[in-house]
């Protein structure tokens, strides 16, 4: 897991020359792995309830170490992350329920779209440029529209749960 290592490469970024391009790096690579992995899945028709359940946790791992070490040197807005980081755990919480019954959420394309956001945003803010664009940088900018569509993306998953919710209870013989 490579999280540990970006979150001490950020937080020693006032010590080490390059050590955000380091972290960025390794975010990048860990971003890209992450869609490799679950489109081969999907290509490959490998799915599984419990590599669904992990690889959704491993991103998660991934966008939260990030975003907790970019708060901690003035990268990311406080808010930004606690939106980002709320839906995550949230729907964290819900695959996992799902996943005991047996169940599988699959990824949306709102989901998608998201995650594609929060890694730009998280790589822009490791990377960011030298020139704000108004009042913000561009990666603040971008983290802002991240957690816009992330807001966006849980009602999908909530609405999702809450139909298997309501199946569940239904008596055997209707539908």
């Amino acid at each position: 897991m490579v999280v540990p290592i970006i979150m001490v490469l950020t937080r020693s970024s006032d010590r080490v020359e390059h050590a955000l391009g380091y972290a960025a790096s390794l975010f990048a690579v860990a971003a890209v792995s992450d869609f490799l992995d679950g489109y081969l899945a999907r290509k490959w028709h490998v799915e599984s309830v419990l590599g669904a359940f992990l690889d959704t946790t491993a991103d998660k791992l991934l966008v939260t170490g990030a975003l907790l070490a970019l708060t901690s040197i003035g990268r990311v807005s406080i808010w930004a992350a606690m939106v980002i980081m709320m839906r995550e755990f949230a729907v964290l919480g819900l695959r996992g329920l799902v996943a005991l019954g047996g169940g599988l959420v699959k990824p949306s394309t709102w989901g998608k779209i998201k995650a594609t956001a929060q890694y730009a945003a998280i790589f822009l803010a490791f990377m960011r440029l030298p020139d704000k664009w108004g009042p913000m940088y561009l990666d603040q900018w971008v983290m802002w529209i991240a957690a816009i569509i992330t807001i966006a993306s849980a009602w999908g998953y909530f609405s999702a749960f809450s139909r298997i919710v309501a199946e569940s209870r239904m008596p055997s013989g209707r539908q």
